[in-house]
C-alpha cells in the first residue's frame, strides 16, 4: 500500500505534499524516520554523507538525495540552498545527524571534539537559521531536534557529547518560547541508547545494562508523532522522563544513584 501511494504521488507530482528535510538519513534514526515519513505521504529530502545509501533510500521512498558533510561550517548553507532548490520550500526539518565519542575528556581528540560540536550543535542551529524565515512567512512548519538523555543528565566519559546535546536542548527550549503563536512548532526527541551504528562509529560499544537500547524504528515512530502532537519534549522510551525529573529536582540524589548503578 505504501509503495503504491508513493508511486501515485511521484506520477501526480509532489507540490501538494508537505516537504521534510532529514539529516543523518543514510543510517540509523534518520533512515528509519525517512521511511516512516515517506509512508505517511511526506516528500523527503534526504541528507547524509553516504551517497550510495542515500540514493538507495531515495529509490525506495521516492525522495531526493542531498548528500552533504555537516561537519564543515559551510555545509548547512549548502544543504539549505540545495533543499530549497529541489523542493521550493521546507515544511519540516528533522535534525537527526549526530556523532559521539566515549572516553576521558582530557583524551578527546581535538578533531573529534570539533566535529561533534559542528554536527550535533552548530549544524542544526545554522540550518534552522536559514530555513526558519520561510516557515514563519508561511506561518506553518515543524522543527524536530534529536537530543539525548546524555544532554539531560550527563554521562560519565561522554562529556563532549553530553555538552553538545545539552546545548541543543536549551536551544530548543528557548526557541519554543520565541515561536509560540507563529504556527511553527519546535519538538525535542530524547532517546536513551538506540540500536544503530552510532556506537560502532564512536569507537566503543554500548556497555551499560540500563537503559537497554531501543530500535531506530521506535524512535522514528516518535519523530513522526511529533508532526501532529502538541507535546514538545518526548522521551524514548517514555519512562526515561522519570530519571530526568529526578535529576531536575534532586540532582544530588540522582548523582548518588548514577554512581551506584552506572
Amino acid at each position: 500500500m505504501a509503495e503504491e501511494a508513493r508511486s501515485r504521488s511521484r506520477r501526480s507530482g509532489s507540490t501538494d505534499r508537505p516537504v521534510v528535510l532529514i539529516t543523518g538519513a543514510s543510517s540509523g534514526i534518520g533512515l528509519a524516520t525517512a521511511t516512516r515519513l515517506a509512508d505517511a505521504g511526506w516528500q523527503t529530502l534526504l541528507s547524509g554523507t553516504d551517497r550510495n545509501r542515500l540514493d538507495a533510500l531515495a529509490g525506495r521512498t521516492g525522495g531526493r538525495a542531498l548528500p552533504e558533510d555537516l561537519s564543515k561550517p559551510d555545509g548547512p548553507a549548502r544543504l539549505a540552498e540545495a533543499a530549497l532548490a529541489a523542493a521550493g520550500r521546507v515544511d519540516a526539518l528533522v535534525a537527526s545527524a549526530g556523532l559521539g565519542w566515549r572516553g576521558p575528556f582530557a583524551e578527546t581528540p581535538s578533531d573529534t571534539l570539533d566535529r561533534m560540536i559542528e554536527v550535533n550543535l552548530a549544524a542544526p542551529l545554522r540550518l534552522i537559521r536559514l530555513l526558519l524565515p520561510g516557515m514563519l512567512e508561511r506561518r506553518r512548519g515543524r522543527i524536530v531536534l534529536l537530543g539525548s538523555m546524555a544532554g539531560q543528565v550527563g554521562v560519565r566519559d561522554e562529556s563532549g557529547y553530553s555538552a553538545t546535546k545539552g546545548g541543543l536542548a536549551m536551544f530548543a527550549e528557548s526557541l519554543w518560547y520565541e515561536l509560540r503563536g507563529t504556527g511553527v512548532g519546535v519538538r525535542l526527541v530524547l532517546p536513551g541508547a538506540v540500536d544503530t551504528p552510532f556506537f560502532d562509529r564512536r569507537g566503543t560499544p554500548y556497555q551499560r545494562e540500563l537503559p537497554r537500547p531501543v530500535s531506530a524504528e521506535r524512535v522514528a515512530d516518535t519523530v513522526v508523532a511529533t508532526m501532529t502532537t502538541e507535546r514538545d519534549r518526548l522521551f524514548v522510551p517514555h519512562w526515561l522522563g522519570f530519571p530526568a525529573r529526578i535529576h531536575g529536582v534532586a540532582p544530588g540524589v540522582f548523582r548518588r544513584m548514577a554512581s551506584r548503578f552506572g
